[in-house]
């Protein structure tokens, strides 16, 4: 499966990065395609292009805050969790993912 996603927390720092590296492991385990936005303290890193979304299976939006673009994401299936979510549990989150 392909999925795309945004991580995004308060600060815009570490959990950020740290929830993209969670998913980005967790979805290579499981032999599944995955692009990660960070939104932060920086801006925006790794913006999704639109074919990136266009070709993905479901959205991850795994945040703490409101996100630039989230319209980017109409018609597709967003799955929004916590941050701390995709840092505790992210076998969780694929398992529901892939049950879409």
């Amino acid at each position: 499966m392909k999925f795309v996603g945004v991580t995004a927390c308060p600060a815009g720092v570490a959990h950020t990065y740290m929830a993209a590296k969670a998913l980005e492991k967790e979805a290579k385990e499981r032999g599944h395609e995955i692009f990660i936005e960070k939104q932060g303290s920086l801006g925006i890193e790794d913006e999704l292009e639109m074919n990136q979304i266009d070709e993905a299976d479901a959205v991850i939006l795994a945040v703490a805050v409101g996100i630039e673009g989230e319209e980017r994401f109409e018609g597709k299936k967003v799955l929004e969790v916590a941050i701390g979510e995709a840092l505790k549990d992210v076998k969780k989150i694929f398992d529901e993912l892939e049950s879409i």
